[in-house]
């Protein structure tokens, strides 16, 4: 039997023989309030989410204070804004780390982040992160891919954006600096993302080219894509999440709310129990039905050394009697006893056959 690769996190074992790790990133939807932050925690938990995950950075440790063009964001959700005005708004204040690990720990869910430069590793070090995740747009930071690396705990990278070259390159990066828990998520970095743009089919392609643990991170509205994704091998799945869609914040607009979390949560399980084992056999659901299978019946009654004619036997329900696939054998055959009509046709009932060419009954 192939071995399935796998990582651990917190202690849940996550690949594809076990249930879909779910991960509920909390990313901007506190909207600056540490108690939109606690209560998101709260609701994921609720939800049956495995994890949350946080986005460690400041608007300096990002991008610069500028309003130089290059600078600025001049399309899409976030259009108008320049970048560091957008992560001004949207950061996770670095005093709020400690409280929100320590509300994740005492409510028993997993609390791990996204850091973006050393400076944010180190203090994820310091509050005990049980695992780092490398967004999308820091792929191509090899640095900091090695830097998260010597923490010697497990990595999940994001490909949004990354070609086969640069997601290889981050993978030997990781694993060149000591990685040895490796996970990799197939993502489209549009937010939200339409369902046509996610091409699912590359998802098996990447757990045979990579050979690691494979998952989604989506940024489609409704968990459509994630259901599918699970069916093609993915072992774990990213959302983002909210309590309110409408709430206004950077990324309210494209997050689960508490309900559509739970229903992800509920929903991916089952997906992943339907998919099973290859198994042709009989199934405990089915053995009660097997009896209600066609079989053959006399439909007229026989005496002794009759012969059985065309009118005598059909391939009716239940399947007391034997196969459909004898009519043919047993046409022409005599009964050795007198049957009647109603009754399934058996091996007993039947003279023994001089020509046994065509197969034993």
């Amino acid at each position: 039997m192939k071995n399935h690769p796998s990582i651990r996190i917190a202690g849940r074992l996550i690949g594809p023989d076990n249930p879909p790790y779910v991960i509920a990133e909390l990313s901007a939807n506190h909207n600056g309030n540490i108690d939109n932050a606690f209560r998101l925690i709260e609701e994921a938990r609720k939800s049956g989410a495995d994890a949350v995950k946080l986005q460690t950075y400041r608007p300096d440790t990002i991008t610069l204070d500028s309003d130089l063009p290059d600078f600025q964001i001049k399309e899409g959700l976030w259009a108008g804004r320049t970048l560091y005005e957008l992560y001004k708004w949207a950061h996770t204040p670095w005093e709020w780390h400690k409280p929100l690990f320590d509300h994740a720990r005492k409510l028993g869910i997993t609390l791990f982040s996204s850091p973006f430069d050393a400076t944010a590793v180190d203090l994820l070090e310091e509050l005990g992160a049980p695992a780092y995740k490398i967004a999308s747009f820091e792929a191509v930071d090899l640095p900091l891919i090695e830097h998260v690396a010597r923490t010697g705990k497990p990595m999940i990278i994001s490909t949004g954006m990354a070609d086969v070259e640069e997601i290889q390159e981050a993978i030997e990066a990781a694993r060149g600096a000591g990685c040895e828990q490796l996970a990799v998520l197939h993502c489209v970095s549009g937010y939200p993302a339409p369902a046509e743009d996610y091409n699912l089919r590359t998802i098996p392609d990447m757990i045979e080219r990579f050979g690691l643990v494979t998952g989604l991170s989506d940024h489609t509205l409704d968990n459509t894509t994630a259901m599918t994704s699970v069916a093609l091998g993915a072992s774990l799945i990213e959302k983002h999440f909210t309590l309110d869609r409408s709430g206004g914040g950077p990324d309210d607009s494209f997050s689960l709310e508490p309900a559509d979390l739970t229903a992800l949560c509920r929903d991916s399980k089952t997906a992943w129990q339907a998919l099973g084992k290859v198994d042709y056999g009989h199934k405990s659901s089915e053995q009660g039905n097997v009896k209600f299978r066609r079989s053959l019946y006399f439909v007229k009654g026989l005496k002794a050394g009759d012969v059985i004619t065309e009118g005598c036997v059909r391939s009716v329900r239940p399947g007391y009697g034997l196969p459909p696939k004898y009519m043919g054998d047993i046409v022409g055959r005599k009964v050795n006893q007198d049957v009647s009509a109603m009754t399934p046709v058996t091996e007993d009932s039947l003279a023994l056959k001089e020509d046994r060419s065509r197969g034993e009954i």
